[in-house]
């Protein structure tokens, strides 16, 4: 293969092989920044430009309807290097301004928040408004607000509608916010600080600084708010979790004490248990109405830690000193996620205490603490080779590193995440970047209650027959997809009403399941809002007391539903306009134009003597017409 285009832009060598569109990987100066392009090479111009964060990612929160993401960086560093100018707004989506300044040859990055599309995966808006790290972020329950909060001592609210700051959040003397919360409504938003033990309420629609809550004797590590009751749940590094009510002047409504320093707090998405996470790798389990203790789960075994290069003790005394630092649990409340300084994600069983899954992170050997035992091979008569400077002998002191190796300081890998778990999928932000684990794998046979009287030959009778409801029962115990979507497509759409009042309630949940994979990839759009408008208005009632069971699959109903609005709301927008364009002008046709102004007695004169050359022109054409015709006949 020869090289047919070769591009050099600001430093960076691209270099594209055959083809119109070319996938590069580049690294700009400086190297650190890890920019993604896709040029054109033709037009000498790029069609697409996408950028991680320049250090780890410390939070994370999904949007309601679980097309977003939204992730929060420790980005604040200064870079010494060559000059270079700031980043511009791509085609595809917002491309933030990433360089604030250069001063002296330093470059100032700023920190980020950045806003990923889960389909997708491509970030398609950064802000930059916070000028020191990022501490948390979350949505409102609307999704269309974000509130993060800083160690510059400020929490700021985005709109996702118009790309922009439109709320700033400050305390009456300056602090650092370590976590932030919003209630269920979106009306008010906490911040617990770092510095001064104490919490922040303001008011999201005035941006009032309404109370400021105090009796922690520490820094405050977590806040959330109860998603069904007006109370407020704050960790804090003094052993304690306090409850704070809403609406009974903002005061302690109970103090949970501890064995040890608390680092997160959650409740469960029913709000009748909450999980705390302390220092001494135990996750305890409260009732928040009597403030009993529950349950305890001892986690200290299941981090399994790595041994540092430049440890001194061996990894499993380490691990005495590491804990889990966010928790989370899943949309049923059966199971909780929790992670922290460790490469492993543990699930747990709520119910039963034990430990469900351990899922690993990072297989990178180039990372620090990834390997349980010391490297002897690195040990030497003159000490450890991870004490020597790889760097220092070569040309102007910078190595050229190999393709997938992390090259420059070596980090500790520790975990600073928020996961969830929503539509059987959870997220985790780590140095790796962020990590997104799905459960969603295809089976090929997975039956339910199947015997030998269900085959497909029955099926495809039953529905010959018209027997609709039992031809649709059998292909949900079959659980083959194809069977399944041809036995509810054969329904006519006038007697789904009556099918959907037929079936068990054991299969409505596995019928909304399929609807809501189904409206991803099929085109029969108004088909499948039928059966779920009906679905829903039949079984309702009886669906509401399984609430907190049918929660995923809801939600998974809804995201799917949320996305083909929004396609079709831009289509129908856009048809609206196109009609109200075409009536309008053919309004202005019909009307009669106003007067123009009379001109001179010479402008009438040759206006009318054109108008008589043009009328014996016609008579010409006319008479040549009617002798062609005769002669036609």
């Amino acid at each position: 293969m020869d090289i047919l285009h070769r591009t050099e832009y600001k430093g960076w060598a691209l270099s594209f092989l055959g083809g119109c569109l070319s996938c590069v990987f580049c690294s700009p100066v400086p190297t650190g920044l890890g920019q993604l392009l896709v040029w054109e090479w033709q037009s000498e111009s790029y069609v697409l430009k996408q950028q991680g964060h320049f250090n780890s990612m410390v939070s994370l929160a999904y949007s309601p309807d679980g097309q977003y993401i939204v992730t929060g960086g420790d980005d604040a560093s200064s870079y010494k290097g060559q000059t270079v100018s700031s980043g511009l707004r791509g085609s595809e989506g917002a491309w933030a301004q990433v360089l604030d300044s250069c001063v002296h040859g330093f470059l100032t990055l700023l920190p980020q928040v950045k806003v990923w599309n889960t389909l997708s995966g491509f970030c398609f808006i950064t802000f930059t408004e916070h000028s020191s790290g990022v501490t948390g972020v979350t949505f409102t329950a609307t999704g269309h607000v974000i509130v993060t909060s800083s160690m510059d001592g400020t929490v700021r609210a985005f709109d996702l509608h118009r790309y922009r700051n439109f709320r700033t959040f400050t305390s009456p003397r300056p602090t650092q916010f370590s976590c932030v919360a919003v209630d269920s409504s979106g009306e008010i938003v906490s911040a617990g600080a770092q510095d001064s033990f104490e919490i922040f309420v303001w008011s999201m629609q005035t941006g009032r600084l309404l109370d400021v809550l105090s009796g922690h004797e520490g820094p405050i590590s977590g806040l959330c708010f109860n998603p069904m009751k007006s109370i407020l749940a704050s960790a804090s590094w003094d052993k304690t979790v306090r409850l704070w009510d809403m609406f009974d002047s903002w005061r302690t409504k109970e103090t949970l004490a501890l064995t040890s320093d608390a680092l997160a707090v959650t409740f469960r998405p029913d709000g009748a248990e909450l999980a705390v996470a302390t220092l001494n790798s135990q996750i305890t389990f409260w009732d928040p109405e009597n403030a009993l203790q529950t349950g305890s789960i001892e986690g200290r075994h299941d981090l399994k830690t790595g041994r540092k290069e430049l440890d001194k003790i061996t990894a499993k005394h380490s691990a005495k000193g590491k804990a889990f630092t966010t928790l989370c649990y899943s949309a049923d409340g059966q199971n909780i996620l929790a992670g922290g300084m460790s490469k492993f994600v543990c699930l747990y069983h709520v119910r039963e205490q034990i430990l469900v899954k351990r899922f690993e992170l990072s297989c990178n050997l180039s990372l620090d603490a990834m390997e349980e035992f010391l490297n002897r091979r690195k040990m030497t008569e003159f000490g450890n080779l991870a004490l020597i400077d790889q760097d220092a002998g070569e040309e102007n002191g910078v190595a050229i590193p190999l393709p997938g190796v992390k090259k420059g300081k070596q980090r500790s890998l520790c975990i600073l995440f928020y996961p969830t778990i929503r539509w059987r999928c959870w997220a985790a932000t780590s140095t790796e970047g962020l990590l997104i684990f799905s459960l969603d794998a295809q089976m090929l046979f997975d039956p339910f209650e199947l015997d030998t009287s269900v085959t497909p030959g029955r099926i495809r009778e039953a529905l010959r027959q018209q027997e609709f409801t039992r031809a649709i029962l059998m292909a949900f115990r079959l659980n083959e997809r194809k069977l399944t979507q041809e036995a509810l497509e054969a329904v006519p759409p006038d007697e789904i009403e009556v099918v959907s009042t037929s079936l068990p309630e054991v299969y409505v949940e596995k019928v909304l399941e399929f609807l809501a994979s189904s409206f991803e990839a099929s085109r029969h759009l108004e088909f499948y809002l039928i059966w779920t408008q009906k679905l829903l208005m039949t079984h309702g009632q009886r669906l509401k007391a399984r609430a907190g069971q049918l929660l995923p699959t809801v939600q998974f109903l809804q995201k799917s539903l949320q996305r083909h609005l929004d396609d079709v709301a831009k289509l129908c927008d856009w048809n609206r306009y196109n009609i109200r364009y075409a009536l309008a002008v053919s309004k202005q046709r019909g009307m009669k134009r106003t007067l123009e102004p009379l001109g001179t007695e010479e402008e009438e004169e040759e206006e009318e003597e054109a108008e008589a050359s043009d009328e014996d022109s016609l008579h010409l054409l006319g008479g040549a017409g009617d002798e062609e015709g005769g002669m036609l006949v």
